[in-house]
C-alpha cells in the first residue's frame, strides 16, 4: 500500500497515516524525553522533527531527502513536552550530508556535489560525475527545490577528480552540528542589576544567549532596534546569531540602565 509523505516543510510534517505507521513500527521512540544537543527532537502535537544544535538552537529539515542523507530511520528522535518545544528557537535550515548526494535544482541545468556547510560544487562533466559517484551516478542526483537554494553556497566547480575526493568528504562530516560549525554561545545573565558580563567577544556566525536569572521581566534589545528578544519572564532565555562584524549594543526597555554590548570579529 502506498504512503503518501505530505509536506510541509520548514517543518517536518508527515500525513496522520504515515506518523502513525512510524509510531507502530517502532521507528520513533514514544518515551518523552530531556534533549540534549545533538539530539533529533520532536512535540507531542506535531510530528515535525528538528535537530538541537550545540547553540540551543533547533533547526529544520527543509524536506525528507535532506533528512534521510543524514539519517537512515527514526529510532533516536526524542520527544519532549510542545510547551519545551515552543521555548527552543529555530537556527536555520539542515543541508545535504556532504557527499551522500549530487544536486541540483529546477532552474539550473548543472549537477553539483556537495561538501561541507552546504558549499555546492559544479560537476563539469559527466566523466568527473562518473568516477566520483559510479556508473549509476544519474540516479544519486536530487533536486533542491528552488526556495531552499538560498540554504546553500556555490563554491568552486570540480574540473580534476583530485578536487572532490568522495571517501574523505564522507568521513570529515558525520554530524550535523559540525557540518553547519555550530559551537556552544556564549551566555550573558540578565539580573535586576545589570548584564553580566555586561559584554562579550564572539566570531561572525556564533551565538550569544541571555538569560533572565532575576524575578522580573527584562528585554535584550538593540540601540538601533534592529534584533531584540520581546519580554523575557523569570527563567526565560533568547539565543541570537550575531553573522557580520561589528559592535552590537543593546539595553532593557524594562530598565534602561541595564545596558551592554557584543563585540563580533571576524571568524
Amino acid at each position: 500500500m502506498a504512503v503518501l509523505l505530505r509536506r510541509f516543510f520548514g517543518r517536518f510534517v508527515f500525513s496522520a497515516l504515515t506518523a502513525a505507521l512510524f509510531l507502530g513500527a517502532g521507528f520513533i521512540s514514544s518515551t518523552t524525553s530531556t534533549a540534549n544537543p545533538g539530539d533529533l527532537i520532536r512535540g507531542q502535537a506535531f510530528p515535525a522533527v528538528y535537530y538541537l544544535g550545540a547553540d540551543g538552537l533547533r533547526y529544520v529539515f527543509p524536506n525528507d531527502k535532506t533528512y534521510f542523507t543524514w539519517y537512515s530511520d527514526f529510532h533516536s528522535v526524542k520527544w519532549i513536552t510542545d510547551v519545551d518545544l515552543g521555548k527552543i528557537q529555530i537556527g536555520g535550515n539542515v543541508t545535504y550530508k556532504p557527499g551522500v548526494k549530487m544536486a541540483k535544482i529546477n532552474t539550473d541545468p548543472k549537477t553539483y556535489a556537495v561538501t561541507e556547510g552546504g558549499v555546492l560544487r559544479w560537476i563539469e562533466s559527466e566523466d568527473i560525475a562518473a568516477d566520483l559517484y559510479g556508473g549509476d551516478w544519474n540516479t544519486k542526483i536530487d533536486d533542491i527545490p528552488d526556495a531552499y537554494f538560498a540554504n546553500y553556497v556555490v563554491g568552486q566547480p570540480i574540473d580534476v577528480i583530485s578536487d572532490y575526493v568522495l571517501n574523505d568528504v564522507l568521513s570529515n562530516t558525520t554530524d550535523i552540528g559540525d557540518d553547519k560549525n555550530i559551537v556552544v554561545p556564549d551566555v550573558i545573565s540578565i539580573t535586576g542589576t545589570t548584564y553580566s558580563p555586561i559584554d562579550v567577544t564572539i566570531s561572525a556566525g556564533q551565538s550569544v544567549r541571555f538569560v533572565n536569572d532575576d524575578t522580573v521581566q527584562h528585554t535584550v534589545t538593540a540601540d538601533d532596534l534592529s534584533w531584540g528578544s520581546g519580554t523575557l519572564a523569570a527563567g526565560a532565555e533568547f539565543v541570537h546569531t550575531f553573522t557580520t562584524e561589528g559592535t552590537y549594543t543593546f539595553f532593557d526597555s524594562y530598565n534602561s540602565r541595564l545596558t551592554g554590548a557584543v563585540y563580533v570579529t571576524s571568524p
